[in-house]
């Protein structure tokens, strides 16, 4: 139940914006927050119009769809439409769903990503770095991959499939990260019969490198199993439970080594929490043993911090 409680009132407290998160304890992460958006929106902008433009690729989501249309109508009706206007009409649904059933700061601040990257892709000239293909797949699909990673530590996202991806998680508890692959798959064969397989098949090289890179930086949905054996189990996870409201299991031993009774504490957190909950046993019981393992799928009720 205080779990339950915790849990509760995170929710309602992210449910609005109001002046408590303006007050001064608050403006160094949101300075944090921004710099980290402003930087991705200039990277990524800068790695469309130098590698992705260089080698006619199509990064996956709206960004891909929009070069895809952008690309189509400047081929087929000699008409130059601003990314901008493209990305900013592909985006104005998803970004309405996100702000009402998401999260308003999360949603604001992916708007903030979307509204950057589109002017700067309008505004930065086209600058190529080299005209080796497979470098350009590469390097481009690298440098994608820090610059969503950095938005992802803002708590936001680049926007579009991003949007939809969340919503319907939240909200109609269905993975829909197989379903934006297909979508991407989709836009690639579109790609292809328009402007030439060599291009589709390449942009595959581009998204996988910037997919690898993402999984690599991004934390937020990685789980780590922890056993702590200690004398102060009961202590332990309420500190555990104060710092990341998850649930835990107590199994009561007895030590081989020592041949004394003993307890064993089971619980599951996300990867950014490792560290905090390492750091707390340590300062509560300095002879705890602690075996930390990967979980790479769990099933049940796990606590997820809402998106603010």
């Amino acid at each position: 139940m205080k779990s339950r409680k915790i849990k509760q009132d995170m929710q309602i407290r992210n449910s609005y914006l109001g002046l408590e998160d303006f007050l001064p304890f608050r403006l160094l992460e949101h300075s944090r927050r921004i710099l980290l958006i402003v930087t991705a929106s200039v990277i990524m902008a800068v790695n469309i119009k130098s590698f992705v433009g260089a080698g006619g690729l199509f990064p996956g989501g709206f960004n891909g769809l929009t070069l895809l249309i952008q690309r189509s109508f400047e081929k087929y009706y000699s008409i130059s439409l601003p990314f901008s206007l493209i990305n900013f009409l592909l985006n104005a649904v998803p970004a309405v769903l996100s702000y009402k059933y998401i999260g308003r700061r999360f949603t604001v601040y992916s708007c903030l990503m979307v509204i950057l990257t589109s002017f700067l892709t309008d505004s930065i000239p086209y600058m190529p770095i080299t005209d080796d293909i497979l470098l350009i797949c590469i390097f481009g699909g690298l440098i994608n991959g820090f610059a969503v990673s950095l938005c992802l530590w803002g708590r936001a996202t680049s926007g579009g499939t991003d949007f939809i991806a969340v919503f319907l998680s939240l909200h109609k508890n269905i993975n829909a990260w197989n379903y934006i692959l297909y979508g991407n798959a989709v836009l690639l064969i579109v790609a292809g019969l328009l402007f030439g397989w060599d291009k589709a098949l390449y942009s595959i090289i581009f998204q996988f490198a910037s997919t690898q890179v993402v999984k690599m930086l991004d934390s937020r949905y990685k789980r780590a199993t922890l056993f702590i054996v200690s004398h102060k189990t009961e202590a332990i996870f309420d500190n555990i439970i104060k710092g990341t409201h998850h649930g835990g299991t107590v199994f009561r031993g007895k030590g081989l080594y020592n041949d004394k009774e003993t307890d064993m504490l089971y619980t599951v957190v996300s990867g950014p929490e490792v560290k905090q909950v390492l750091r707390r046993v340590r300062e509560m019981d300095p002879e705890a043993f602690i075996n930390v393992v990967r979980s790479d799928q769990i099933s049940g009720n796990f606590y997820i911090q809402p998106h603010d």
